[in-house]
């Protein structure tokens, strides 16, 4: 079962929930406030490869990582 994040309007609070696909986008209410106006949110993930050089970035959520043509995969204009 994946695990999703949320956020909660009314008292600020992110939080994180263990639900089926299926109810991905259904109602849930805060486990602090118990309010309903939650949205989720978009996860950020990065995966991590290990060599004999070190650890190295392999993939990434994050906004801004690589060049244009690339997104922070593997190429030859940037480097990555």
């Amino acid at each position: 079962m994946p695990l999703y994040e949320y956020f909660c309007a009314d008292c600020q609070t992110p939080f994180e929930a263990l639900r089926a696909m299926s109810e991905a986008n259904r109602p849930i209410a805060c486990p602090r406030c118990a309010a309903t106006d939650v949205r989720r949110m978009i996860s950020r993930f990065a995966a991590v490869s290990k060599d004999g050089g070190g650890s190295r970035m392999i993939a990434s959520s994050q906004a801004g990582s690589g060049c244009g043509s690339c997104a922070g995969g593997h190429c030859a204009s940037c480097g990555h």
